[in-house]
């Protein structure tokens, strides 16, 4: 394959994230950040489970 892969749909800025307050943005694109750092550090995040259920995190059964 002589031509590099790209994509096809390559929505921008204003399509993705328009009139989300620029806080969550900031945040989301923080989490992002560290999720790739933990794939470089090959820590697979599927394996750290779910967490706790509100539910029961408040003593109440499933």
């Amino acid at each position: 394959m002589s031509d590099p892969w790209r994509w096809e749909y390559d929505p921008d800025h204003a399509h993705v994230a328009g009139g989300v307050p620029s806080a969550v943005v900031s945040e989301v694109e923080r989490l992002a950040g560290q999720l790739v750092e933990l794939a470089e550090m090959g820590v697979d995040v599927t394996e750290l489970g779910e967490g706790p259920r509100p539910a029961k995190a408040r003593g109440r059964g499933a």
